[in-house]
């Protein structure tokens, strides 16, 4: 309809442990073309986006990566912004980590309480996650957390759920998918919150092309 604003945010959250080595330099890639590829999508459906912004969050292990387990980057306005955001995105390297689980599930609360656009006719606010690992359980050593883990993180699982079920992001505007393994707790989180879909990875078989495009289609036909 003629004269609507339609805003998009967007959060990656980027697994960067050792194990995405294989994977991250496309991760990369995919991050700073995505611009461009999404507003190629978004054209072929006739659709478009007045304003975009994207941010970053890079997530590692607080139980082994101490200052190294997350970082997170402001909001971009694409394509305004686009050389700070490649200059934040180009330096992240796979490494670190130790075995698997990683802290996934800290990288999602960091996202869910991203400090989201609230203007505009058409709001969408989308997180996209990509990894290879399943995630520490939230109640991990509880009361003898890392010296650098966050205090205000959710103790559980249900209170993570009550985080995505709040007031942080707009429930008709939220949109979370997930490229990771069938493993916990990505895939109970595809099984049990609302507005979100799973597309299945294995460690070390990379990012396709095909599943890029599936997760660009999927950005562009929520909008």
């Amino acid at each position: 309809m003629q004269g609507l604003q339609y805003t998009v945010d967007i959060v990656m959250c980027i697994d960067a442990t050792g194990s995405m080595s294989p994977i991250i330099e496309k991760v990369k890639e995919n991050a700073q073309r995505f611009y461009d590829d999404l507003m190629q999508v978004m054209a072929q459906k006739d659709k478009a986006i007045d304003q975009l912004r994207v941010k970053v969050i890079v997530y590692r292990d607080y139980y082994y990566d101490g200052e190294e387990s997350m970082f997170e980057s402001p909001f971009y306005h694409l394509p305004q912004e686009k050389e700070a955001f490649k200059a934040y995105v180009e330096p992240i390297k796979a490494e670190g980590g130790g075995h698997e689980p990683e802290s996934g599930l800290e990288a999602l609360a960091l996202a869910i309480r991203s400090e989201w656009n609230k203007s505009g006719d058409k709001k969408r606010q989308i997180i996209v996650i990509w990894t290879d690992a399943s995630t520490h359980p939230l109640e991990k050593d509880e009361g003898k957390k890392p010296n650098n883990y966050p205090k205000d993180m959710p103790a559980n699982f249900d209170e993570l759920t009550d985080l995505w079920d709040g007031q942080f992001m707009s429930h008709s505007a939220k949109r979370l998918i997930i490229y990771s393994p069938d493993a916990y707790a990505w895939t109970d989180i595809a099984n049990h919150w609302d507005n979100t879909i799973q597309y299945p990875s294995k460690a070390g078989q990379g990012l396709g092309e095909v599943d890029y495009q599936t997760i660009l289609d999927a950005i562009a036909s929520s909008v």
